[in-house]
């Protein structure tokens, strides 16, 4: 495995959508990237908070009440034990900051509940 990773390059290789793949970690973090469309589950993480940066794409993070609304370059994070529910008309490409061992789908576990992939070497 080498020490340089190319996002965009990551980005291409994943074909299925709400599948995180870890790119890296730093300190007990993942990095993941991930490609979102349609909507996912309603869910809390009730020790972490959840960083989304979106690469390409539009992405609603909708809260119980508000919707947070990303485009490119935009950071928001959600902050833990609050609420959360991703969704994207079209599809997202999106870098996701967590500690490690977070389940993407929190509290609510279900059919949507993903096993962090990795990229091959």
């Amino acid at each position: 495995m080498t020490d340089v990773h190319n996002v965009i390059d990551a980005l291409a290789s994943i074909s299925d959508h709400w599948q995180p793949h870890r790119l890296t970690s730093i300190n007990d973090y993942d990095i993941k990237l991930v490609k979102l469309q349609g909507e996912f589950v309603w869910h809390t993480h009730p020790d972490t908070d959840e960083l989304f940066m979106v690469i390409s794409g539009e992405l609603t993070i909708q809260l119980r009440d508000r919707d947070v609304v990303l485009g490119p370059s935009d950071v928001f994070v959600v902050p833990r034990g609050v609420e959360h529910c991703p969704k994207a008309a079209s599809e997202v490409s999106a870098l996701l900051i967590e500690p490690k061992g977070t389940v993407n789908t929190g509290d609510a576990g279900g059919d949507m509940t993903a096993e962090l992939q990795e990229f091959d070497a």
